[in-house]
């Protein structure tokens, strides 16, 4: 078998942990919000808390998600943060490089992908231009994302001052710890002079230049020039959620041995930027489990109304596709907007080959038309949300370094409803009826993904 060929060339496999949120023993324990000027009181969380519960339906969904969240060990929730919703490349790369000129002590950048093109080369002149003016770029890349990168280009970056340090090199001459190849830095993340962070699922890239909703074209429909768009989201955010963000990537430059970073302002003092209860969630394959797919399993368990999901590569494990089904199966409205063009044929297929139980257990499946999916994010009950780099496959969960932001409150949870909303009228529903006539030959695709889907 391939999978089992994998795991023998790559040193064993690893299996997801089975997770059974049991928060019993957690129930009457007051939650505690951390805030610009430390840990707020039980009171001053309460107020916090019941006026963001307010915002929603006059039900108890917001108290049981939050004391799920709170349940799970990680970092802490924050509160007072800023947080502003960005769809795909043109207005995500807007906001970051307005925040990279404007930089005046440190810029820390963590990516997957970092493509000399148009964009990339924006990107570096960037930085380049502030670590001319003083301020200190850190930047930290994967070695499989950017194997396509011309070493010319980390070069005139290095040679500028910018400290580059390359995440897991592919070459095992090049390693500074052991050789982990199937372990990849799969995280987004910018982080301006520790006030100001970027998170998501987009990567610098080119690909990214076209908006999925470009004017003068109607939402979905491919663009003029017949190169499909790419649709991703991510997240600006400014407040004391930043500082747990710094402590990820700081975390992670150490891990991966790099040169001690200079000295910097890298945690000044916490602001209220904003009313958002925010809590950054990093997760790595050293971990005995990934908390993202903890929190995520506990938030689907615990919904009683809704359950959206939108993600651009699917190939969950049993424990996932139970969590949905059992989900469906006490009448919660599940649906996932899941990609109808891809730009990786197995996991797509593997992603399919799913949809035939999802739908017979009551699960609505959407595929987006005319763009390249790429977001994951996922909204439960309104009012839990999350938006980061975590795709619902198994190399997310297990192999990957992964990120993503979880928000509490109806307020941004009716934003990204809005968004989803606007997704779905872009996309096509999949009827089990046509689905179970669909041709032989997509059978044949859809089983021989499965087999990989380990590690896809």
């Amino acid at each position: 078998m391939p999978v089992l060929a994998g795991c023998l060339a790559l040193g064993g496999c690893s299996d997801l942990p089975h997770i059974v949120p049991d928060l019993s023993h957690r129930a009457a324990a007051p939650v505690q919000l951390v805030g610009a000027a430390g840990p707020l009181s039980d009171a001053q969380s309460r107020a916090v808390l019941d006026r963001l519960a307010g915002r929603g339906p006059a039900t108890d969904i917001f108290d049981r998600h939050l004391a799920r969240e709170d349940a799970i060990v990680g970092s802490p929730l924050t509160v007072g943060n800023d947080v502003r919703l960005l769809q795909d490349g043109p207005a995500t790369y807007r906001a970051m490089l307005a925040a990279i000129a404007a930089a005046q002590d440190h810029i820390n950048l963590e990516t997957y992908i970092l493509d000399d093109d148009e964009v990339g080369r924006r990107f570096a002149d960037a930085l380049i231009e502030r670590q001319q003016h003083g301020v200190q770029v850190n930047l930290m890349h994967d070695s499989v994302g950017t194997l396509g990168t011309p070493p010319a280009f980390f070069d005139r970056l290095t040679a500028s001052g910018v400290r580059v340090l390359e995440f897991n090199p592919v070459n095992p001459l090049d390693v500074r710890k052991d050789w982990e190849l199937n372990q990849r830095d799969h995280r987004k993340l910018l982080i301006v002079d520790g006030r100001t962070a970027f998170l998501g699922g987009i990567n610098i890239s080119s690909v990214y230049s076209g908006s999925s909703l470009r004017k003068g074209r109607r939402p979905g429909a491919a663009p003029a020039d017949g190169a499909l768009a790419w649709r991703d989201t991510d997240l600006q955010l400014q407040g004391p959620v930043v500082a747990e963000l710094q402590k990820l990537f700081i975390t992670a430059w150490a891990q991966q041995r790099g040169a001690p970073l200079a000295d910097r302002a890298y945690f000044p003092p916490p602001q209220v930027a904003g009313r958002e209860v925010v809590r950054a969630i990093g997760s790595s394959p050293e971990e005995p489990f990934s908390l993202i797919y903890a929190t995520l399993l506990s938030a689907i368990a615990s919904a009683e109304t809704s359950v959206h999901l939108t993600n651009a590569y699917f190939a969950p494990d049993p424990q996932l596709l139970a969590a949905l089904t059992a989900a469906a199966g006490r009448g919660v409205d599940v649906t996932l907007i899941l990609p109808a063009q891809t730009d990786s044929w197995l996991i797509f297929h593997a992603g399919r080959g799913h949809y035939a139980h999802l739908l017979e257990a009551g699960v609505k499946i959407f595929e987006r038309r005319g763009v390249i999916l790429h977001a994951k994010t996922a909204l439960i009950d309104g009012v839990w949300a999350t938006v980061g780099s975590t795709n619902l496959d198994w190399r997310s969960f297990l192999h990957n370094h992964e990120l993503n932001a979880v928000v509490l409150g109806a307020g941004f949870g009716s934003q990204l409803q809005a968004m989803f909303a606007k997704d779905l009228a872009a996309s096509d529903a999949i009827a089990a009826g046509p689905w179970a006539r669909r041709p032989l030959h997509l059978r044949l695709k859809e089983w021989l993904a499965g087999l990989w889907a380990y590690w896809l």
